[in-house]
């Protein structure tokens, strides 16, 4: 029987994409033979340590809304997030959370990133990238990729699908939540202009919101 797997089929058997194996070559986690045309060629023994060494690691699901009433699109997400693992064959685990993608101290979010720091997940699913953070998610990516954390984002697109009409709505109030920062620096210098350009700003915001 031929012991020898193509990059496809190694990463087929490991459960994760031919881009995570060729990182993991890359790092010296895992670096296979290559043929005389230099294609990848790994063998039985060194897939089998490998998937002895993620028996404790597992696959984290992450999903995101800003406020109670979405509610039924956090249901949404997690659905597809769990379709989309089980689809893999992943055994997997959802962690949720309520609150503003601005807002870096969400209980779910810091669980993930601890668990990502202490190297207990293999990989990281989400719908979309801003259902991990509005704005820096890209750190956390990073902080992924430092710990052999693949992640996985479902649909590519920016505008997610999944809050629909009340997708300008969650925007306003991450915005307000940044115009909320600068005015209180603004009101320290006690000067009427900066407070009335600030109250313009919050109302504009809120009208955009308005559904």
């Amino acid at each position: 029987m031929n012991d020898r797997y193509s990059i496809s089929r190694a990463a087929d058997h490991l459960g994760v994409s031919p881009s995570t194996l060729r990182r993991w070559e890359a790092c010296g986690k895992l670096v296979p033979e290559r043929t005389a045309g230099g294609q990848r060629r790994y063998s039985a023994s060194q897939l089998m340590a490998q998937q002895t060494s993620q028996v404790q690691r597992k696959t984290v699901a992450y999903s995101r809304v800003s406020s109670h009433d979405q509610k039924k699109d956090l249901e949404r997400q997690q659905e597809v997030l769990s379709l989309y693992c089980a689809s893999k064959g992943w055994q997997y685990e959802i962690i949720s959370d309520l609150g503003s993608g601005m807002n870096y101290r969400k209980k779910g979010l810091r669980q993930l990133l601890n668990l990502i720091v202490s190297g207990q997940v293999e990989r990281l699913i989400i719908t979309h990238k801003d259902r991990l953070l509005r704005f820096g998610a890209e750190l956390v990516f990073a902080l992924c990729e430092a710990r052999n954390c693949e992640v996985v984002i479902i649909n590519q697109g920016d505008q997610p699908s999944f809050e629909g009409a009340g997708q300008p709505e969650e925007l306003a109030k991450d915005v307000l939540e940044i115009i909320t920062v600068f005015s209180a620096r603004l009101y320290g210098s006690r000067s009427r202009k900066n407070q009335q350009l600030m109250e313009k700003l919050t109302k504009v915001v809120e009208d955009t919101g308005q559904p």
